[in-house]
C-alpha cells in the first residue's frame, strides 16, 4: 500500500505545471546540428553574421567557396590555419565541435552561399600556389594591379588601407595573403583578380604579389608559418 502510495506521488510530481518535458531540456553543445547555430557561436565572430562584414575573410562568397573547395574548407575549420589567428574548432585540435558539426558548418556554407556565383569570363587562378612566387616580379605586378588602390609603397590610400603593416602581416598566412588576392573582399568593395577584364591576373601574377607582400613581413616573434 505504501509503496502504490509513493507511485502515485511520484506520478503527480511529474505532471506539476511548469516541470520542464524533455523536449525543453536545453542541448548539450555536442548534440547541436543545426548550421545556423553553430555557424552563429562559433564562426559570425570573425567572419560576420551572415558570412560578411566581419573582421577576417567573408565566408559567403560564392566564387571563394567554389575555388577553396570542400576539403580545404574543412582542414581550416577542424583544424584551424598555423600562424594565424584561425583557431582549430574539432575536439582534436583542442576545440569543442565533433566531427559531424565540423561536416555540417562545411556543407552548410557550400549550400547556403557557393551557389550562386556569377559566371566567370575566365577561371580563377587556383586556391593554392603550386610554385613560390617570385618578389621581384612582385614589385612590377603590385603596381600594375594593386597600387592604385594601396599606394605605391602599399602604405595605403584614400582608396585603401595599409597592406604592409608589420602587425597585419605577422598575423595573416600567405594563404590568407592569396586568398585576398585573387577573391578581394566582396563585402568591402575590394575587388578580385579579374577587375581588370581586359587584363586579369594570371596565376603567376598573384604568386609575385604575395611573394612582394611576405617580403614585407617584418622579422619578429609571431610571425606565421609559410603555407
Amino acid at each position: 500500500m505504501r509503496r502504490a502510495w509513493l507511485f502515485c506521488l511520484l506520478a503527480a510530481c511529474n505532471a506539476l505545471p511548469g516541470k520542464p518535458t524533455e523536449a525543453d531540456r536545453p542541448l548539450r553543445p555536442a548534440e547541436v546540428v543545426d548550421f545556423g547555430e553553430l555557424y552563429a557561436e562559433n564562426c559570425a565572430g570573425c567572419h560576420g553574421a551572415d558570412g560578411t562584414l566581419g573582421g577576417a575573410r567573408p565566408l559567403n562568397d560564392a566564387v571563394y567557396l567554389q575555388v577553396a573547395g570542400r576539403d580545404p574548407l574543412r582542414q581550416a575549420t577542424a583544424d584551424g590555419i598555423p600562424g594565424s589567428l584561425m583557431p582549430g574548432f574539432s575536439t582534436t585540435a583542442g576545440g569543442m565541435l565533433t566531427e559531424q558539426q565540423i561536416e555540417i558548418i562545411v556543407d552548410g556554407m557550400l549550400s547556403n552561399w557557393a551557389g550562386n556565383a556569377p559566371r566567370l569570363a575566365m577561371p580563377a587562378p587556383p586556391y593554392a600556389s603550386a610554385a613560390p612566387g617570385d618578389a621581384a616580379r612582385g614589385t612590377a605586378a603590385y603596381t600594375t594591379y594593386c597600387a592604385s588602390c594601396h599606394g605605391a609603397d602599399g602604405k595605403g590610400s584614400a582608396k585603401g588601407r595599409s597592406i604592409v603593416d608589420g602587425s597585419y602581416l605577422a598575423l595573416v598566412s600567405d594563404q590568407a595573403l592569396r586568398s585576398a588576392v585573387i577573391f578581394g573582399r566582396i563585402d568591402l568593395g575590394m575587388p578580385n583578380w579579374s577587375a581588370d577584364a581586359a587584363r586579369p591576373m594570371s596565376d603567376q601574377d598573384v604568386s609575385d604579389v604575395v611573394a612582394w607582400l611576405v617580403a614585407q613581413r617584418p622579422q619578429f616573434p609571431g610571425q606565421p608559418y609559410t603555407q
